[in-house]
Protein backbone atom coordinates (compact mmCIF):
# COMPACT_ATOMS: atom_id res chain seq x y z
CA UNK A 1 0.00 0.00 0.00
CA UNK A 2 2.97 2.24 0.60
CA UNK A 3 4.39 1.91 -2.68
CA UNK A 4 1.17 2.73 -4.86
CA UNK A 5 0.85 5.57 -2.49
CA UNK A 6 4.52 7.02 -2.67
CA UNK A 7 5.53 4.71 -5.56
CA UNK A 8 9.79 4.70 -6.06
CA UNK A 9 11.38 6.79 -8.85
CA UNK A 10 13.70 5.63 -11.50
CA UNK A 11 16.67 6.61 -12.41
CA UNK A 12 18.51 6.24 -15.52
CA UNK A 13 22.04 6.21 -15.32
CA UNK A 14 24.33 7.21 -18.41
CA UNK A 15 25.12 4.00 -19.19
CA UNK A 16 21.23 3.43 -19.48
CA UNK A 17 20.90 1.08 -16.58
CA UNK A 18 17.61 1.64 -15.16
CA UNK A 19 17.54 1.39 -10.91
CA UNK A 20 15.20 2.70 -8.55
CA UNK A 21 15.70 5.39 -6.23
CA UNK A 22 16.18 4.73 -2.95
CA UNK A 23 12.43 5.60 -1.05
CA UNK A 24 12.34 8.71 1.60
CA UNK A 25 10.90 7.38 4.77
CA UNK A 26 10.07 11.23 5.52
CA UNK A 27 5.81 10.44 4.14
CA UNK A 28 5.41 7.72 7.02
CA UNK A 29 7.36 9.44 9.72
CA UNK A 30 4.85 12.37 9.06
CA UNK A 31 2.07 10.29 9.33
CA UNK A 32 3.54 8.86 12.44
CA UNK A 33 4.05 11.61 14.18
CA UNK A 34 0.35 13.06 12.98
CA UNK A 35 -1.26 9.67 14.55
CA UNK A 36 1.10 9.91 17.73
CA UNK A 37 -0.42 13.42 18.26
CA UNK A 38 -4.05 12.81 17.23
CA UNK A 39 -4.01 10.07 20.16
CA UNK A 40 -2.45 11.87 22.47
CA UNK A 41 -4.93 14.49 22.39
CA UNK A 42 -7.47 12.06 23.03
CA UNK A 43 -5.94 10.31 25.67
CA UNK A 44 -5.40 13.03 27.63
CA UNK A 45 -8.91 15.07 26.59
CA UNK A 46 -7.08 18.17 25.48
CA UNK A 47 -9.29 20.49 24.34
CA UNK A 48 -8.54 23.87 22.82
CA UNK A 49 -11.88 25.43 23.96
CA UNK A 50 -10.77 25.27 27.35
CA UNK A 51 -7.72 26.63 26.56
CA UNK A 52 -9.44 29.64 25.34
CA UNK A 53 -11.42 29.86 28.01
CA UNK A 54 -9.72 29.58 31.10
CA UNK A 55 -6.00 29.76 30.10
CA UNK A 56 -6.01 33.34 30.49
CA UNK A 57 -6.31 32.94 34.50
CA UNK A 58 -2.69 32.11 34.00
CA UNK A 59 -1.56 35.55 32.85
CA UNK A 60 -4.34 37.30 35.69
CA UNK A 61 -1.45 35.71 38.52
CA UNK A 62 1.45 36.64 36.11
CA UNK A 63 -0.01 40.36 36.66
CA UNK A 64 -0.58 39.98 40.62
CA UNK A 65 2.89 39.23 40.98
CA UNK A 66 3.68 42.79 39.63
CA UNK A 67 5.00 44.77 41.14
CA UNK A 68 6.57 42.08 43.41
CA UNK A 69 6.18 42.40 47.13
CA UNK A 70 9.84 44.35 48.30
CA UNK A 71 9.13 44.27 52.29
CA UNK A 72 8.90 40.11 51.73
CA UNK A 73 12.65 40.38 50.40
CA UNK A 74 15.10 39.93 53.53
CA UNK A 75 12.58 36.81 54.54
CA UNK A 76 14.01 35.50 51.00
CA UNK A 77 18.11 35.51 51.84
CA UNK A 78 18.28 32.81 54.37
CA UNK A 79 16.15 29.94 52.48
CA UNK A 80 18.02 31.23 49.29
CA UNK A 81 21.10 30.53 50.35
CA UNK A 82 19.95 27.19 51.73
CA UNK A 83 18.79 26.56 48.19
CA UNK A 84 22.19 27.52 46.57
CA UNK A 85 24.17 25.39 49.32
CA UNK A 86 22.07 22.29 49.07
CA UNK A 87 22.62 22.16 45.43
CA UNK A 88 26.19 22.84 45.04
CA UNK A 89 27.00 20.16 48.02
CA UNK A 90 24.66 17.97 46.10
CA UNK A 91 26.50 18.22 43.07
CA UNK A 92 29.87 18.22 44.24
CA UNK A 93 29.36 14.80 45.93
CA UNK A 94 26.95 13.82 43.28
CA UNK A 95 29.44 14.18 40.74
CA UNK A 96 32.30 12.99 42.72
CA UNK A 97 30.69 9.78 43.25
CA UNK A 98 29.66 9.31 39.98
CA UNK A 99 33.65 8.89 38.79
CA UNK A 100 33.26 5.36 40.49
CA UNK A 101 30.23 4.52 39.45
CA UNK A 102 30.66 5.29 35.47
CA UNK A 103 34.11 3.38 35.94
CA UNK A 104 31.96 0.16 36.65
CA UNK A 105 29.54 0.88 33.95
CA UNK A 106 31.99 1.33 31.09
CA UNK A 107 31.90 -1.88 29.18
CA UNK A 108 35.40 -0.90 27.94
CA UNK A 109 37.34 -0.88 31.51
CA UNK A 110 35.45 -3.74 33.23
CA UNK A 111 35.54 -6.69 31.90
CA UNK A 112 32.93 -8.43 34.17
CA UNK A 113 29.34 -7.83 32.15
CA UNK A 114 27.77 -8.85 35.45
CA UNK A 115 29.43 -6.15 37.44
CA UNK A 116 28.95 -3.08 33.88
CA UNK A 117 25.12 -4.38 34.34
CA UNK A 118 24.56 -3.71 37.71
CA UNK A 119 26.05 -0.41 37.89
CA UNK A 120 24.25 0.47 34.80
CA UNK A 121 20.81 -0.74 36.15
CA UNK A 122 21.47 1.60 39.52
CA UNK A 123 22.19 4.82 37.46
CA UNK A 124 18.76 4.26 35.23
CA UNK A 125 16.75 3.36 38.39
CA UNK A 126 17.94 6.53 40.17
CA UNK A 127 17.65 8.32 36.90
CA UNK A 128 14.19 6.90 36.84
CA UNK A 129 12.78 8.51 40.03
CA UNK A 130 12.03 12.07 39.38
CA UNK A 131 13.74 14.26 42.13
CA UNK A 132 10.59 15.11 43.97
CA UNK A 133 10.34 11.55 44.90
CA UNK A 134 13.44 10.92 45.73
CA UNK A 135 12.93 14.06 48.16
CA UNK A 136 10.03 12.69 49.73
CA UNK A 137 11.57 9.68 50.48
CA UNK A 138 14.62 11.10 51.73
CA UNK A 139 12.65 13.39 54.10
CA UNK A 140 10.98 9.84 55.65
CA UNK A 141 14.12 9.00 56.31
CA UNK A 142 16.23 11.90 57.54
CA UNK A 143 13.59 14.40 58.30
CA UNK A 144 12.87 17.63 57.37
CA UNK A 145 14.92 20.31 56.33
CA UNK A 146 17.76 20.84 53.39
CA UNK A 147 19.59 17.56 54.16
CA UNK A 148 16.96 15.46 52.77
CA UNK A 149 17.28 17.85 49.75
CA UNK A 150 20.91 17.39 49.21
CA UNK A 151 20.10 13.92 49.29
CA UNK A 152 17.99 14.23 46.52
CA UNK A 153 20.47 16.74 44.57
CA UNK A 154 22.95 13.81 45.43
CA UNK A 155 21.11 10.87 43.61
CA UNK A 156 19.77 13.17 41.27
CA UNK A 157 23.45 14.41 39.89
CA UNK A 158 25.33 10.18 40.36
CA UNK A 159 22.62 9.66 37.70
CA UNK A 160 22.58 12.33 35.88
CA UNK A 161 26.25 12.76 35.71
CA UNK A 162 27.39 8.99 36.12
CA UNK A 163 25.13 8.60 32.37
CA UNK A 164 26.99 10.64 30.65
CA UNK A 165 30.21 9.77 31.78
CA UNK A 166 30.61 6.43 31.07
CA UNK A 167 28.98 7.12 27.48
CA UNK A 168 32.18 9.48 27.47
CA UNK A 169 34.46 6.59 28.96
CA UNK A 170 33.66 4.32 26.35
CA UNK A 171 33.83 6.72 23.66
CA UNK A 172 37.39 7.43 24.31
CA UNK A 173 40.77 6.34 22.84
CA UNK A 174 42.11 2.93 24.80
CA UNK A 175 45.56 3.04 22.92
CA UNK A 176 47.43 4.46 25.95
CA UNK A 177 45.14 3.14 28.55
CA UNK A 178 46.59 -0.64 26.57
CA UNK A 179 50.33 0.77 26.55
CA UNK A 180 49.98 1.34 30.26
CA UNK A 181 48.30 -2.06 31.04
CA UNK A 182 51.41 -3.45 29.09
CA UNK A 183 53.86 -1.67 30.83
CA UNK A 184 52.47 -3.31 34.26
CA UNK A 185 50.03 -0.79 35.99
CA UNK A 186 46.60 -2.20 36.79
CA UNK A 187 43.39 -1.22 34.83
CA UNK A 188 42.11 1.48 37.73
CA UNK A 189 45.87 2.68 37.50
CA UNK A 190 45.48 3.34 33.38
CA UNK A 191 42.37 4.48 33.40
CA UNK A 192 43.59 7.41 36.00
CA UNK A 193 46.73 8.49 33.57
CA UNK A 194 44.78 7.29 30.28
CA UNK A 195 41.49 7.72 30.03
CA UNK A 196 40.62 9.91 32.64
CA UNK A 197 42.74 13.32 31.18
CA UNK A 198 40.52 12.67 27.98
CA UNK A 199 37.17 12.74 29.43
CA UNK A 200 38.18 15.05 32.27
CA UNK A 201 36.48 18.72 30.36
CA UNK A 202 33.54 17.10 29.41
CA UNK A 203 32.88 15.57 32.83
CA UNK A 204 33.77 18.91 34.62
CA UNK A 205 31.03 20.70 31.88
CA UNK A 206 28.39 18.18 32.58
CA UNK A 207 29.15 18.60 36.70
CA UNK A 208 28.56 22.55 35.72
CA UNK A 209 25.20 22.25 33.64
CA UNK A 210 23.93 19.94 35.93
CA UNK A 211 24.28 22.38 39.01
CA UNK A 212 23.09 25.24 36.90
CA UNK A 213 19.48 22.60 37.00
CA UNK A 214 19.78 21.74 40.11
CA UNK A 215 19.54 25.04 41.16
CA UNK A 216 16.14 25.34 39.55
CA UNK A 217 15.10 21.95 40.68
CA UNK A 218 16.18 22.28 44.45
CA UNK A 219 13.58 25.23 44.25
CA UNK A 220 10.85 22.89 44.36
CA UNK A 221 11.82 20.63 46.76
CA UNK A 222 10.78 22.65 49.22
CA UNK A 223 7.13 21.77 48.69
CA UNK A 224 7.98 18.16 50.45
CA UNK A 225 9.16 19.54 53.29
CA UNK A 226 12.92 19.34 51.90
CA UNK A 227 14.15 22.78 53.00
CA UNK A 228 15.01 25.29 50.99
CA UNK A 229 13.17 28.62 48.88
CA UNK A 230 10.59 26.15 47.92
CA UNK A 231 8.85 26.64 51.59
CA UNK A 232 8.32 30.71 50.89
CA UNK A 233 7.02 29.28 47.62
CA UNK A 234 4.63 27.09 48.97
CA UNK A 235 3.80 29.17 52.35
CA UNK A 236 3.03 32.08 49.33
CA UNK A 237 1.24 30.47 46.83
CA UNK A 238 -0.96 28.39 49.69
CA UNK A 239 -1.81 32.37 51.05
CA UNK A 240 -2.32 33.52 47.38
CA UNK A 241 -0.11 36.03 48.26
CA UNK A 242 1.04 36.43 44.56
CA UNK A 243 3.15 39.58 45.04
CA UNK A 244 5.42 37.64 47.30
CA UNK A 245 5.73 34.85 44.93
CA UNK A 246 6.63 37.37 42.43
CA UNK A 247 9.29 38.80 44.98
CA UNK A 248 10.67 34.89 45.55
CA UNK A 249 10.49 34.10 41.75
CA UNK A 250 12.64 37.20 40.82
CA UNK A 251 15.53 36.64 43.08
CA UNK A 252 15.80 33.30 42.37
CA UNK A 253 15.73 34.38 38.73
CA UNK A 254 18.44 36.96 39.32
CA UNK A 255 20.30 34.17 41.08
CA UNK A 256 20.01 31.47 38.53
CA UNK A 257 20.53 33.90 36.05
CA UNK A 258 24.26 34.76 37.48
CA UNK A 259 25.24 31.03 38.04
CA UNK A 260 24.82 30.07 34.43
CA UNK A 261 26.51 33.27 33.13
CA UNK A 262 29.34 32.08 35.53
CA UNK A 263 29.05 28.35 34.43
CA UNK A 264 28.69 28.96 31.06
CA UNK A 265 31.92 30.76 30.76
CA UNK A 266 33.89 27.88 32.57
CA UNK A 267 32.48 25.38 30.05
CA UNK A 268 33.17 27.07 26.87
CA UNK A 269 36.64 27.04 28.49
CA UNK A 270 36.44 23.55 29.24
CA UNK A 271 34.60 22.32 26.29
CA UNK A 272 37.45 24.46 23.70
CA UNK A 273 40.47 22.11 25.78
CA UNK A 274 38.25 18.85 24.94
Amino acid sequence: MFDKVFPPKEIILPNGKTIMEKRSRTPLTVLIVIMAIYLSVKFTGFEFSVLLQSGYKFFDIVVAMVPPKWEYLPNIWKPLMDTIKMSLLGSVIGSLVAIPAAYFAASNIVQSRIIVMIARLVLSVLRTMPTLVTALIATFIFGLGTFAGTVAIFLFTLAYVGKLLYEQIENASMDAFEAMESLGMNRIQAFRYAIFPQVLPNFLSTSLFCFEGNVRYAAILGYVGAGGIGLLLDEALGWRDYAGVGMVLLMLAITVFFIETISEHFRKKLIGKA
